[in-house]
């Protein structure tokens, strides 16, 4: 398991990530809890926030192990599926 957190670890989404059939083209490590955040591009509301275990957004996009090694305080950004991550400091 690649990730600083256990399989069991409550994540931030969205439901138009899970369920909604968006990508995740957007991860945030977060400096100030060690959280971790996994989003698409589009516009959200704080409604379509969701919860889930971090082995969900395995099971749902395997490809974002590519970038678990991101430290806290950062981002991982891509253009779409199969296309490489860009990693950079979430300023």
């Amino acid at each position: 398991w690649p990730f600083d957190q256990a399989t069991n670890c409550a994540v931030v989404t969205t439901t138009h990530v899970i369920g909604g059939g968006q990508p995740i083209t957007h991860v945030f490590h977060d400096l100030d809890d060690d959280g971790w955040q996994f989003h698409y591009p589009g516009d959200k509301s704080t409604s379509d926030v969701i919860v889930v275990a971090l082995k969900e957004i395995y099971f749902h996009d395997p490809t974002v192990v590519e970038v678990a090694d991101i430290p806290p305080g950062w981002r991982a950004i891509r253009e779409g599926v199969g296309k490489p991550w860009r990693k950079e400091k979430n300023l």
